[in-house]
């Protein structure tokens, strides 16, 4: 994954049992290439192969695709920018280059430096502002309803992320092909570690088939979007989102099921794992477990014993690249939020003025939505030089009298929300004493429908104008007509 400051309806706070969402894509290695560019192995469906059934309940029934776009940030600019094309590009948030083109990570530009030794690096760098969200994050719900119309089943997994389930897609093409005594299948892309593919397998047929697929999103997105992006096909989310990066940028790589253990010892750390956190992996780590080795071979009951029995069957279940967690589809955003990062704050004046920016935001964002949210949350996070993981929240429901007033026009909205939030810090922050705080964030969670408004009532006349929220919160209505 490639993103820093996603809006936070795609990324919560961190949950020791959670992947810790930005840590770097991670990327297998890679054993062997295959063009991308040709089919690269094709061959009639063998006579063993026809009538072959793989049992539903199978765990390597499914195949599953991990779609990842490309400095997906990057892209977006170059897209509205075209004459950024082919130069070393840079995405600034702040102070951070938080994602950058191939063309300046070929001069030395890295995810996550710092402008000053970004601009070091490579003089030449153009750098955009990268802190409005608005944009990727439109472009980002298009990718998603793009993959919507290949599968039903799709999970957005940050901006630039996606998991989709294309194990019904796959079966019916499986039946068309064994339909036909003539039938050729191809891999499309590479195969992991330049495996032989054996057509007499129904597993390795199924993931060609998903290889086609996976290769027709693909096209679908850079000819309908212009983005471009890497795939991985596995039969579970755990090794697809693992094999997905093996070869970049746009390509993608098929993983067979006698090179899965081959891909797991390819990580060099425990941290490189997904589904395995932050805050776990130092847990691990305090046991001596640093390795997938190490963590395949370790105590089952002592794990059990420090972490939970939940916990540990799961991660040692990873270990050995089994994962039968389901890709759940996404929907809308079960919650929005904004953030801002920083070098200091460190007063309680200056904390208020940020969280009304923030609010005001998404104020704006809920009232175009239209749902509601019930719950609020404040997150800061504390100077550390841990930058990603120091950090705390509280949160509370809105009253329902608050709760009455969003979206329809009253103004007075604001203030008592503000109230809350200013409330919520203290709480983690002693005003009095000094501190020193690199990131804010609120969030609006447990988001309801409204019931449909009828023609009659006053919110089926009173329409948000296209006017945006100014920090104080306020906005325009236009009247409707109601025809």
């Amino acid at each position: 994954m490639d993103l820093v400051g996603v809006g936070p309806e795609e990324e919560e706070e961190e949950d020791e049992e959670e992947e810790d969402k930005m840590d770097p894509q991670l990327r297998g290695a890679a054993g062997g290439s295959r063009s991308a560019v040709e089919p690269v192995e094709a061959g009639r469906l063998a006579p063993s192969v026809h009538g072959q059934v793989v049992p539903a309940g199978s765990a390597s029934y499914r195949v599953i695709v991990h779609v990842d776009l490309d400095c997906f940030y990057a892209q977006v600019e170059m897209i509205s920018h075209p004459e950024l094309k082919g130069k070393p590009l840079g995405v600034q948030q702040k102070y951070l280059v938080v994602t950058c083109n191939y063309e300046a990570r070929k001069l030395g530009v890295k995810k996550l430096m710092s402008v000053r030794d970004a601009k070091e690096k490579c003089p030449q760098l153009v750098l955009v502002n990268g802190e409005d969200l608005t944009r990727y994050r439109e472009i980002s719900y298009k990718v998603t309803e793009l993959l919507e119309e290949f599968s039903s089943t799709v999970e957005r997994l940050g901006f630039d992320e996606n998991f989709v389930d294309i194990t019904q897609m796959v079966e019916k093409r499986l039946h068309q092909l064994q339909s036909d005594d003539s039938s050729v299948v191809a891999v499309s892309g590479h195969v992991y570690n330049n495996q032989s593919v054996n057509l007499n397998d129904i597993l390795h047929v199924r993931l060609l088939i998903g290889s086609q697929i996976a290769a027709e999103m693909r096209e679908a997105i850079f000819n309908q979007l212009g983005l471009t992006g890497c795939a991985g096909v596995a039969s579970n989310k755990l090794l697809s989102k693992l094999v997905s990066g093996t070869f970049k940028p746009n390509q993608q790589t098929v993983l067979m099921p006698e090179s899965c253990q081959d891909l797991i010892d390819s990580l060099d750390h425990i941290k490189q794992m997904p589904g395995i956190g932050y805050k776990t992996t130092k847990r691990l780590e305090s046991l001596g477990i640093n390795s997938v080795h190490d963590l395949q071979t370790f105590s089952p009951e002592i794990l059990e014993k420090e972490l939970g029995i939940s916990v540990a069957q799961r991660i040692q279940k990873l270990s050995f690249g089994e994962d039968n967690s389901p890709v759940t589809p996404s929907g809308p955003p079960q919650s929005f939020s904004e953030e801002d990062s920083f070098k200091k704050c460190s007063s309680e004046v200056d904390a208020k003025k940020k969280i009304e920016e923030l609010l005001a935001s998404l104020l704006n964002r809920v009232c175009k939505d239209g749902r509601k949210p019930h719950t609020i949350r404040l997150i800061i996070r504390r100077f550390s030089s841990d930058r990603h993981f120091n950090r705390e929240s509280r949160q509370c429901p809105i009253p329902s009298h608050v709760i009455q007033k969003l979206g329809t026009g009253n103004y007075d909205v604001m203030t008592p929300m503000v109230d809350i939030l200013m409330k919520l810090f203290r709480n983690m922050v002693n005003v009095k004493m000094p501190f020193h705080l690199t990131l804010l964030s609120v969030c609006f969670s447990n988001l309801k429908s409204l019931p449909t408004s009828k023609k009659g009532s006053i919110e089926f006349y009173l329409t948000p104008s296209s006017s945006s929220t100014s920090h104080s919160g306020k906005r325009t209505y236009t009247i409707t007509s109601g025809r």
